[in-house]
């Protein structure tokens, strides 16, 4: 396998896993992982759609949701009041067009384009998000991490949690 292919292979599963979880608790996306609240579901996924955006940008190409930084940016705290967010449909639906195009974008690249430098790295992430091949893979496994947070939503919200992961 080549490096290309295990980071295609990392965003496709990762993005299989998150929406799977997403579409058993979409009806209630204000559920809060915790009852001392956490990331509930509407900001997990507007979290995950606003880094999609920056990996635009960090892979050369532009950000379409630079806006939503301070809704869902990495310093923001979820709040149960819907009328702070887009709605939800809106946001989910950005991020599955931001991620079919991260896709396009690995797709059209070479094992040797993955060493590229990235345009900019946020502070404090200059070495996770340092080349196109690192940054790529630094967002699967955050997109996991927050997977959780998801779970942990549907699970407060007293259903069960799946763990299947479709082969989209």
């Amino acid at each position: 396998m080549y490096t290309k292919d295990a980071i295609h292979y990392s965003l496709s599963l990762a993005d299989r896993a998150t929406m799977a979880t997403l579409a058993t608790i979409e009806d209630a996306p204000l559920t809060f992982p915790t009852e001392n609240g956490g990331c509930h579901p509407l900001w997990v996924i507007g979290h995950l759609a606003f880094i999609e955006g920056l990996t635009h940008q960090l892979l050369g190409g532009t950000n379409p949701v630079p806006h939503w930084g301070e809704l869902f940016g990495q310093d923001t705290v979820a709040v149960a009041d819907a009328g702070k967010y887009p709605p939800f449909a809106t946001v989910r639906d950005q991020y599955a067009t931001l991620r079919k195009g991260t896709l396009a974008m690995l797709d059209g690249m070479t094992e040797a384009d993955l060493d590229t430098p990235t345009a900019w790295q946020p502070p404090g992430l200059e070495e996770e998000l340092a080349t196109y091949g690192r940054a790529l893979l630094t967002v699967a496994l955050h997109q996991m991490a927050h997977r959780g947070h998801l779970g942990d939503a549907v699970r407060t919200a007293g259903r069960a949690a799946s763990v299947a992961v479709s082969q989209g």
